[in-house]
């Protein structure tokens, strides 16, 4: 295990995926396509639960207080969905990624390999799990968020490359990038901060996994865009309390 491993696989099923859309073309039935979109939200609830577990360290325990942990995780995910939902991330993540690709798909007039590429390209990096995943394993927590996104990726690929061709393989330049430059931050970040605001960002990080694991199950359409400044309150919310404590 490396860091960098959950990009290369996501890379790796993207290829994989699309040649197999290219190949056998539509051929799986909607039914199969929902029960793994499913199953892979159940497993994201469980991922979520265990960055939890681990978040609540004995590190942050320190820093903040045994009492005070969840209290500071809590605190980060209320003031980072509160900014969230005022500055509208989650409806301007999904209408940017909209204008974008109704600008591409215009130039390209008629072109499915620019099509397939601009799709592809805004449905693997554009979303919680891809800034998630990419930190956490940056950070050194492991590559399990960004593995279960390579299964949802290479599934994907399958059911864009039957259609749009072999142009989604062209998504796999700036996914690489994308998740390359987050897991390099994450990396720095990890060397940056000490080990208890980087456990309470892990936490947060496990809290928003769960409302993308319960999205992704059909319970709820969960808003998880709006709760990623969490992200960024969490170690300052430690900081504070920790100055304090």
């Amino acid at each position: 295990m490396f860091i960098g491993l959950g990009t290369a696989v996501n890379v790796g099923t993207v290829l994989l995926g699309s040649a197999i859309g290219v190949l056998l073309g539509h051929r799986l039935p909607e039914r199969t396509r929902e029960l793994v979109t499913m199953t892979l939200g159940l497993f994201t609830l469980v991922l979520g639960g265990r960055a939890i577990a681990s978040g609540i360290s004995d590190a942050l325990a320190a820093e903040v207080g045994t009492e005070a942990r969840l209290l500071v995780v809590l605190g980060a995910l209320l003031i980072g969905g509160t900014l969230g939902s005022l500055w509208q991330i989650e409806r301007r993540l999904d209408r940017g990624a909209e204008l974008l690709h109704d600008r591409f798909a215009a130039r390209s007039e008629g072109s499915r390999f620019v099509e397939g590429a601009v799709t592809s390209t805004l449905v693997f990096c554009v979303g919680p799990l891809s800034i998630l995943g990419s930190l956490s394993d940056g950070l050194g927590h492991g590559s399990e968020q960004l593995l279960v996104k390579a299964v949802m990726d290479g599934f994907a690929a399958i059911a864009f490359a039957s259609s749009f061709g072999i142009g989604v393989m062209a998504a796999v330049i700036p996914l690489a990038a994308y998740q390359g430059l987050l897991t390099l931050l994450g990396f720095a970040l990890g060397n940056f901060l000490p080990a208890a605001h980087v456990d309470a960002l892990g936490a947060a990080g496990g809290v928003i996994l769960l409302g993308l694991g319960i999205r992704l199950a059909g319970i709820r359409q969960i808003p998880v865009g709006d709760l990623l400044p969490a992200l960024v309150v969490a170690p300052l919310l430690v900081a504070l309390v920790g100055a304090f404590h």
